[in-house]
């Protein structure tokens, strides 16, 4: 029998259940699974049952019925109005890099699955002319960031149980793309167990193992603290880290001008947002509610306050959601040891479970709670919490769909359209069939193209820039 004090435990928690079948677990597969169960936090579990999964008691459909535009807000036009703002912004960030005190983190615990890879997303390959890699762009952005820099740029990648070994597998076998090996540091999102929405009981996926899903982006805070991340960080002189996922390769990592408006605003959590394309899109809005800056979910925004429009016929609440941000360690840190730090959210699901005679059973109906948390629920808790428009075309082109919208298709086009753009300005002269791809490690950004583009060259069919 397991160790009295799980006994114990599950006897407390009315969960025993769970060892039905510990007599027939080998000695490995009953050591693995007490650890699984004492790992379990069961008063935590019963409090989120009790408490509706740790929700505001009023629903976010109705704080989105008092919901304006976020006032801590800068607009493209406003950059282009501004050009002194622009380049201070852009000076205060490669100054905040060239001190070596900017980290990268990517949250890469995705699989590909809804684009039919069964591999971990980030090794899906996306080179409009290469086989380049999702994870490959973006590493090799790290690089050039760092060599521009001068100092090393810390890059934690935060997997999961689904992708963490082929992912560290994937990325040692390719030298972690010029990146040094001290300089990748992984840590892994953790997890939070299925309950049975009628019973409360916790769900096996398997005689020795508990039916558990990802704790969501917002676990990102305990997992950093868990693999005791925030101490190296500090050892590193880390002050801010720029947050990306996994699917967008178009994002700007390490953004000077983002990092700067960050740093000159003085907030604690800053984040980028596109305008939507129209009030149906499926992405959760930036806005204010009661003075404090939050995302709400499309699925929580009532249709006639998605669809409120402006004097001008504009969308009132346009700015969608990018999931690209910046951090400020100290707040993160202060947030991840707090006692109650980020909420749980619920989501009523189907998940396969094991029966009472041992068979898989698949539901046809969603029969079980999730719990996850999301980091952009650290918004309210910020001070001056920032809200940056960033051209949709240029940094938000992410690969979520088999083809359609966000799909390889539109992304890799994208990435041409970016380069195109990029090669023209430094004067060159592009066919009408040209697929272009640059390499980060070519080019950055569109300066990096100042002497190694000859004006008048002409490009044309699949160039590769590398």
């Amino acid at each position: 029998m397991p160790a009295a004090d799980i006994e114990q435990r599950l006897a407390s928690a009315n969960q025993q259940h769970l060892l039905k079948w510990w007599g027939e677990l080998t000695e490995e597969q009953q050591a693995t699974f007490q650890n699984q169960l004492e790992s379990i936090d069961f008063e935590l579990i019963s409090r989120l049952l009790d408490k509706g999964a740790g929700e505001d008691e009023e629903p976010l459909s109705e704080k989105a019925q008092r919901a304006t535009p976020p006032r801590n807000l800068v607009r493209l036009a406003d950059l282009e109005n501004n050009f002194d703002l622009a380049v201070e912004a852009d000076k205060k960030g490669r100054e905040l890099l060239a001190a070596g005190k900017v980290g990268v983190v990517l949250v890469a615990g995705g699989q590909g699955t809804r684009l039919g890879f069964d591999q971990p997303k980030g090794m899906y390959p996306i080179g409009p002319v290469t086989d380049r890699t999702l994870f490959q762009i973006m590493f090799e952005q790290v690089q050039a960031r760092s060599r521009q820099a001068g100092k090393p740029i810390p890059y934690l990648i935060m997997t999961s149980d689904a992708t963490d070994a082929e992912t560290r597998s994937y990325l040692h076998s390719q030298d972690y793309f010029g990146l040094d090996e001290k300089d990748v540091l992984f840590f892994k999102q953790g997890t939070m167990p299925a309950v049975d929405d009628q019973t409360g009981k916790l769900l096996l996926a398997e005689k020795g193992a508990l039916s558990v899903t990802p704790d969501g982006h917002g676990g990102m805070l305990g997992a950093l603290l868990k693999a005791e991340l925030f101490e190296e960080l500090e050892k590193r002189g880390i002050e801010y880290l720029y947050y990306h996922q996994v699917d967008n390769p178009t994002a700007t990592i390490a953004d000077p001008l983002f990092l700067g408006l960050h740093a000159l605003r003085e907030s604690e959590l800053s984040t980028k947002v596109i305008a939507k394309v129209d009030a149906a899109e499926k992405t959760g809005v930036v806005v204010d509610v009661d003075g404090e800056t939050q995302i709400i979910e499309y699925s929580d925004m009532p249709t006639e306050v998605s669809e409120k429009l402006n004097d001008d016929g504009s969308l009132t609440h346009w700015a969608g959601n990018t999931a690209i941000h910046a951090f400020d360690v100290a707040f993160l840190k202060r947030i991840a040891e707090s006692a109650d730090g980020l909420p749980f959210h619920v989501a009523h699901k189907k998940v396969a479970y094991l029966g009472e005679n041992g068979e898989l059973v698949s539901p046809s109906e969603p029969n079980a709670y999730k719990f996850e948390r999301f980091i952009f629920d650290a918004l309210p808790m910020a001070k001056n919490a920032l809200v940056l428009e960033a051209d949709r075309m240029k940094e938000f082109n992410p690969v979520k769909n088999a083809d359609g919208n966000d799909s390889p298709q539109t992304c890799k086009a994208a990435l041409t359209i970016i380069a195109m753009d990029w090669l023209t300005t430094a004067g060159a002269e592009i066919a009408s069939d040209t697929t272009i791809e640059i390499s980060p490690l070519f080019a950055v950004e569109p300066a990096d193209l100042d002497g190694k583009i000859e004006p008048g060259t002409r490009y044309s069919g699949e160039v590769i820039l590398k």
